[in-house]
């Protein structure tokens, strides 16, 4: 076979990201290279990241066509099998912390991506999949799980008691930082937009839900905000003096008012956070296999791709989805 079946970023519209968006069936397998490794991918995720790659934010147009997919899990051809580790940087360059690397990049951004049916990675990038995970659920962590890991524990210092609040609880961050401070003895509350939404977060192992914006009983310590200008005055409110915002990311918007006033009277802490090291994203695979915790998430096929995509631009996604690519 010199050709596969792949999903390929052509073009960029920011309106209409999906208009560029190709279900290849002859794309070319990758080139052998030294320190590389070849990946049978079994099955791969979809993420907002590959839809900003779509509207051009943060991906140069210079680099297309590129596979998208910053997830996967497969096979080697000597039949180990793997799960990929997403983020790609020099850990000496970052202060021995690749997040930190001014050159890191994550998978699909400087070479092809996960979203096929073979995948050529540095070696570095391969981890052991654990046996009690399907390739399914194990293509559902890496970034998602992996950026959950670190803002929950590296960043934000989340310890056992622990009150933590969840801006947003159906996203792929958000239900994984629900199920891992769960796991790891936090007090979990977590905000959703429907009564739906509530009763997903409660069955992944929130303590309580709200709606967004609604005042809570009490002040929490951490507030883990993936979700941006429409949460962050109530993420602002709900921590106690002294507590910790961990934010990763900004669906709704970038730039909300930044309140400093509340934020040096009440001393809060404002950290970001970008993917995981290597060393984060094994010790999340050994929590997730020692909790017994499986990721929410549902399976497509690969002509299914672009509904899948539409579904997750508006939103309406429970944790992940994930293409089997076998």
């Amino acid at each position: 076979m010199t050709t596969m079946r792949a999903v390929v970023a052509v073009g960029q519209s920011y309106d209409d990201p999906l208009a560029h968006l190709v279900l290849d069936r002859s794309y070319p397998r990758p080139e052998p290279r030294a320190g590389w490794t070849r990946v049978f991918v079994k099955a791969a995720s979809l993420n907002p990241h590959d839809l900003w790659t779509l509207r051009g934010v943060g991906h140069p147009a210079e680099r297309l066509p590129i596979v998208l997919g910053c997830d996967a899990a497969g096979v080697t051809e000597d039949g180990r099998e793997v799960v990929v580790h997403p983020v790609l940087g020099e850990p000496r360059r970052g202060g021995g912390d690749e997040t930190f690397d001014p050159r890191r990049s994550i998978l699909s951004e400087a070479f092809d991506g996960g979203l096929a049916e073979e995948l050529l990675v540095p070696d570095h990038m391969l981890v052991d999949k654990p046996s009690s995970l399907t390739f399914s659920q194990a293509a559902s962590l890496g970034i998602a799980w992996g950026t959950a890991f670190r803002m929950l524990f590296t960043r934000a210092g989340v310890k056992p008691g622990d009150r933590v609040l969840v801006q947003g609880a159906s996203g792929g961050v958000a239900s994984a930082s629900i199920a891992m401070a769960r796991a790891a003895g936090a007090i979990v509350t977590a905000t959703a937009r429907s009564e739906e939404k509530m009763r997903f977060a409660e069955s992944i192992g929130a303590h309580t839900a709200v709606a967004h914006g609604e005042r809570l009983a009490e002040k929490v310590d951490v507030v883990i905000d993936s979700v941006g200008e429409a949460t962050w005055r109530h993420s602002l409110r709900a921590v106690r003096p002294g507590g910790v915002i961990a934010t990763c990311g900004a669906t709704s918007g970038a730039m909300p008012a930044a309140e400093l006033q509340r934020v040096f009277y009440q001393q809060l802490s404002i950290v970001g956070s970008t993917g995981c090291t290597g060393g984060e994203f094994e010790a999340m695979l050994r929590l997730v296999e020692s909790a017994g915790l499986s990721p929410a998430h549902e399976v497509i096929a690969f002509d299914e791709i672009r509904e899948g995509f539409a579904r997750l631009d508006s939103g309406e996604v429970r944790g992940k989805i994930v293409v089997d690519m076998a």
